[in-house]
C-alpha cells in the first residue's frame, strides 16, 4: 500500500473515531449549575433525559440529604406533572431567619399526567428553590427515575473519592465561597421560583452541544480528505518508461 493511501486510511480512521466521541456522554439525571454559593438560596434544575428506546420516564424522586437540612424548599410548576414535597422532622432544629426550623423537606416526587411522559430521546427539567445552603461541602441528592415499563433507575452512587464517575452517579451540587466583598445574602425573594434564562441553558446544556456539534464536523473534514485522498492515490498513473523516442 502505497504512503498516500496509507494516509487516507489512518485519516479515515480517525474521522470515525471523533464522529464516535462526538455525540453526547452518558446521559443520567443531573443538578444544573452543578455548583452554587455557599449560605445563600439558589435556584437549581434537575435534567431527566430519558434512556430508554421504548419506555417514557413517568416519575422522579428526589431525596435530599438528611444531614445537610435546607430550611426553605420551593418548586416550580411543571404542566402536566404533580410535584409532591415530602417533610421530615430533625433531628436537630435549625435556625432561619430566627425561627427555630423543626420539620424540613426531605424528599420531591414528581409524577406525569398521561400523555406528559418524557418520551425516549426527550429529557425534562424541574426547577427547585432551595436556602440557606451550607457553608461548605457539598449536597448529594439520590435520584430515582421510573420507567413506564416499570424499570426504576437508581441514581445514587455517590462521588468517588478518586474524582472518577460511578456507573450511577447521583446529582452533586458542590458549595464554593462567596466572591470576595459579596458575601451570600439569602431573602425571602431570593428564594422563590425563577423562570431559566437562556443564559442558564448556555452554560451548560448549550457548551455540551457545541461541543458535540464541533467534534461531528472535525469528524465529517477528516472523513471528507481521506476519501479526497484516497480517490487520488487510486487514479495516480502508472510510471512511463523512459528513454529517447524513436527517429523515423
Amino acid at each position: 500500500m502505497s504512503l498516500l493511501k496509507r494516509s487516507a486510511v489512518v485519516a479515515a480512521a480517525a474521522g470515525l473515531l471523533t464522529l464516535a466521541f462526538a455525540g453526547p456522554a452518558a446521559a443520567h439525571v443531573t443538578v444544573n449549575p452543578d455548583t452554587a454559593t455557599a449560605g445563600g438560596y439558589a435556584k437549581v434544575s434537575f435534567r431527566v433525559p430519558n434512556e430508554s428506546d421504548s419506555a417514557s420516564t413517568t416519575k422522579l424522586e428526589v431525596n435530599l440529604p438528611a444531614d445537610q437540612p435546607i430550611a426553605s424548599v420551593s418548586v416550580k410548576p411543571v404542566p402536566g406533572w404533580t410535584a409532591l414535597a415530602q417533610k421530615s422532622k430533625l433531628a436537630t432544629p435549625i435556625k432561619a431567619h430566627d425561627t427555630e426550623i423543626t420539620e424540613a423537606v426531605s424528599k420531591i416526587t414528581w409524577t406525569a399526567a398521561k400523555g406528559s411522559e418524557i418520551k425516549p430521546g426527550e429529557f425534562q427539567e424541574f426547577d427547585v428553590s432551595m436556602g440557606a445552603l451550607p457553608a461548605s461541602g457539598q449536597l448529594v441528592f439520590k435520584a430515582l427515575q421510573t420507567y413506564s415499563d416499570g424499570n426504576v433507575v437508581r441514581w445514587i452512587d455517590e462521588p468517588a473519592t478518586d474524582g472518577s464517575e460511578p456507573d450511577s452517579p447521583a446529582p452533586v451540587l458542590k458549595i464554593v465561597p462567596a466572591a470576595a466583598g459579596g458575601g451570600a445574602a439569602p431573602s425571602v425573594a431570593a428564594a422563590a421560583p425563577v423562570a431559566a434564562s437562556a443564559d442558564d441553558d448556555s452554560d451548560d446544556s448549550g457548551s455540551g452541544s457545541g461541543l458535540g456539534l464541533a467534534g461531528l464536523i472535525a469528524g465529517l473534514i477528516a472523513l471528507v480528505l481521506a476519501g479526497l485522498a484516497y480517490a487520488k492515490a487510486s487514479r495516480k498513473p502508472a510510471a512511463t518508461a523512459t528513454g529517447k523516442p524513436s527517429e523515423s
